[in-house]
């Protein structure tokens, strides 16, 4: 049990339990299929148990306890399920985004090419790579289903969440589809930005994680406004954090290497900033170096500095402020205990800061 409300390592233990004995079991009805379904097994196990800080497990849980839920394994096992989704979303990200690495490790479409190339099998070893990411991606989220319903929760509660975690799961895969398409179209804009940075993550993060707590618990509306009133600001402050760390953070930290943002092109809202303060040399020197797989540190570090000298870093830490500041008021005046509002307000500081 988690010890006391500030014990977010206890809960992310717990967690961990929860879906170590779920993938043990997984594991065990692959090898019934076939043994060559191991590695299948073993590659979702290491991405979801090798790292990962349980924030969504961790704001689905305080917000179940926040509407007036009950501690118990069964609802740590629920809500242990959003660590599927994540899974799938970012074996797919990395797919697309050409990905090298995931937290200082091989990617998945990395590690089963490589595998290919070893083993000496026949055709592309990359193509085999792709394919075996899309369907180990698409296993994770098919199993994010079958863990939260097979938790062990009552019908009721579960039949209450359904809508929930639908929309959660629409949302992330149109969201990341519309990442997709700024790219391709070279979108510029704050409001597109905003809008990708919303549905790709900051709603799957935090708002829906909380509403999802909230609906296995049998909140009211009043509970349900409040958490989105909170949630979606403090999602879009996390997924800008992240933006932020994509271009300026340290590798030995983010677990991907510096400047990979800029070589995959992403159209976050530091970039859009960027765009909207530079003059026109300005804009035209980052248009063409943006997305460019082959840029090298130089050329990372010439980036940073005009991303830096424009002025869209510190717009983006205002924005980042502005919309942490407007999570906290809200949460201040939600109707939950104080027990869950003090758990929540530390991992709303420790989202936007990643200290957790």
């Amino acid at each position: 049990m988690t010890n006391s409300p500030q014990d977010l390592a206890g809960l992310r233990q717990r967690v961990d339990k929860a879906l170590a004995g779920f993938l043990a079991t997984q594991r065990a009805r692959l090898l019934e299929i076939d043994p060559a379904l191991d590695e299948v097994a073993g590659t979702v196990a290491d991405f979801v148990l090798g790292g990962g800080k349980r924030l969504r497990p961790a704001f689905a849980y305080w917000g179940f306890r926040g509407a007036g839920g009950l501690d118990s394994d069964e609802v740590v096992t629920a809500v242990a399920a959003l660590e599927f989704v994540q899974a799938s979303a970012l074996i797919h990200d990395d797919l697309m985004d050409r990905s090298d690495t995931r937290r200082g490790e091989p990617s998945v479409h990395r590690r089963f090419a490589a595998r290919h190339a070893g083993a000496g099998w026949r055709g592309p070893a990359d193509g085999f790579g792709d394919a075996a990411a899309v369907l180990l991606g698409d296993l994770a989220l098919v199993w994010s289903d079958e863990m939260l319903h097979a938790s062990g929760l009552p019908l009721a509660d579960l039949a209450r969440a359904r809508t929930v975690f639908d929309q959660m799961r629409t949302e992330v895969t149109v969201g990341q589809y519309l990442d997709v398409l700024t790219q391709a179209t070279a979108d510029t804009s704050v409001e597109r930005a905003g809008k990708v940075a919303r549905y790709k993550a900051a709603k799957y993060t935090v708002e829906r994680p909380l509403l999802l707590g909230a609906a296995l618990a049998g909140g009211g509306p009043d509970v349900f406004a409040a958490y989105a009133a909170f949630g979606l600001p403090l999602g879009e402050a996390f997924q800008m954090r992240d933006d932020v760390l994509g271009v300026f953070g340290d590798p030995a930290q983010t677990g991907k290497p510096a400047g990979d943002d800029l070589r995959e092109g992403k159209r976050t809202y530091l970039i859009a900033a960027a765009f909207g303060a530079l003059d026109e040399p300005g804009r035209s020197e980052l248009d063409t170096a943006l997305g460019n797989p082959k840029l090298d540190d130089t050329g990372v570090e010439r980036l940073r500095t005009v991303i830096r000298d424009s002025g869209a870093l510190a717009a983006t830490e205002r924005r980042i402020d502005t919309l942490n500041t407007q999570a906290l008021t809200a949460l201040r005046d939600a109707p939950i205990d104080d027990e869950a509002r003090t758990v929540l307000h530390a991992l709303a500081e420790a989202s936007t800061r990643r200290s957790v």
